[in-house]
């Protein structure tokens, strides 16, 4: 893969590397590429949550249908530094001057909503990967949006209820304090009281924070069963480390909620281990998944296995080929949208599935425990699977998400 670094503005740009393989190819003379922005943070606390990642998983997916579907593709990027007003100034730019058809990835519900507005204002289509507030197929819903991979709900249910069955009834959150977050926490909080729970506490933080001693020190003063960090990339990093330094565990059970694969490296198990996360994907899981882990890996700079959310990435990718194949054009966002929700989803990595008129990507979300050191067989043999949550109970019911089109 190919890329252009132009370091004062942060951005990857793949280097015409689809195009050229469309004109190898066979694609008709003159047909309009679809383009696509990849728009994440590429230098901050999600960047290797998501960050050139994403962009890896995208093309991948170019590579293995856009020849055979006879759809050619551009892709570029950019780096939102998770401040929404950046990421909408990116997708204005992107809209008005540089043809980008569709917008993808988008971790930070802040970043993902400001983008959406200007998405609806120009009617142009946005799926989001990185993204996570359940709110965004429930009363913030869209017609120009699709969902992947996760949610606040999906993930904060599972984990709740999941936890508090097996014994942790009593419940401490520590926070990042944006939409995000807070939805995690109150889709979490809402499934520990239903198995019968309690939530003791919570703390917010500012997000990007170095130093979460206070909060952890409350979290631990608390004495409750279950510490769970409603957070993600660095910032659950330095959750899991402080809390290890403080001794937190074994007497409390941490539980982090975007914890995953790419953690691991600056962490390690021995710090996490026994630890619980729900995730869309795992890249062990499989035949289909390794395979894909170990091209993502090669291509990767860091030499990085692929998350739940570069695995959603290439999902979303390879659905949205398919309905471009069918519209032949991304112009009209809402019908690019309603396309990929008529045609059901099928992809070597997340199986069959389905998008519901909400735009919310169903799919299984599975339970997994971070290994110990000693079961660890390599460096990216990190999780076993605890069980599977059937798409049905992993994601809030249509009629309970408060959708102002779909109550229409």
């Amino acid at each position: 893969m190919a890329y252009r670094w132009t370091p004062d503005r942060r951005r990857f740009l793949l280097a015409g590397a689809a195009l050229v393989a469309a004109s190898r190819t066979g694609f008709a003379e003159g047909v309009k590429p679809l383009k696509i922005g990849i728009l994440n943070d590429m230098s901050s606390v999600y960047s290797d949550y998501q960050g050139v990642g994403s962009v890896i998983a995208a093309q991948l997916a170019v590579e293995d249908y856009a020849a055979k579907l006879g759809v050619p593709v551009e892709i570029v990027s950019a780096d939102h530094q998770n401040k929404p007003d950046v990421g909408a100034a990116i997708a204005r730019r992107w809209f008005d001057t540089e043809g980008v058809d569709v917008v993808m990835d988008l971790p930070n519900s802040a970043v993902a909503l400001a983008v959406l507005a200007v998405a609806e204002e120009k009617n142009k289509a946005v799926i989001g990967s990185g993204a996570g507030s359940s709110v965004m197929t429930g009363p913030k819903c869209s017609k120009n949006f699709v969902h992947w991979t996760y949610d606040t709900y999906s993930s904060g249910t599972a984990l709740g209820k999941a936890l508090t069955e097996a014994g942790g009834k009593t419940w401490f959150f520590v926070t990042a304090d944006y939409g995000f977050g807070k939805d995690m926490e109150a889709n979490c909080a809402a499934a520990v009281a239903a198995a019968g729970g309690k939530v003791l506490g919570s703390v917010r933080h500012p997000l990007n924070t170095p130093d979460f001693s206070s909060f952890l020190l409350q979290a631990q003063g608390s004495g409750a069963d279950v510490v769970a960090f409603a957070n993600g990339g660095g910032d659950t990093n330095g959750c899991f480390k402080q809390a290890h330094e403080f001794g937190l565990t074994p007497k409390q059970t941490l539980a982090g909620f975007t914890l995953n694969v790419t953690n691991i490296p600056s962490l390690g198990l021995e710090i996490v281990q026994g630890a619980l996360l729900p995730t869309a994907f795992y890249w062990d899981a499989n035949d289909g998944a390794r395979a894909f882990g170990k091209r993502f890996l090669a291509a990767h700079p860091k030499k990085m296995m692929p998350n739940d959310m570069h695995a959603g990435m290439y999902a979303a990718t390879v659905h949205l080929l398919k309905a471009m194949a069918e519209t032949k054009s991304a112009a009209d966002g809402v019908k690019l949208v309603d396309t990929m929700k008529a045609i059901p989803t099928d992809d070597p990595l997340f199986g069959k599935g389905s998008i519901r008129a909400d735009g919310r990507v169903l799919h299984p979300i599975y339970l997994y425990k971070a290994k110990t050191p000693a079961e660890s067989r390599s460096e990216w043999d990190v999780f076993s699977l605890v069980s599977t949550i059937k798409a049905e109970d992993a994601f809030r019911p249509l009629d309970k998400g408060g959708c102002p089109f779909i109550k229409a």
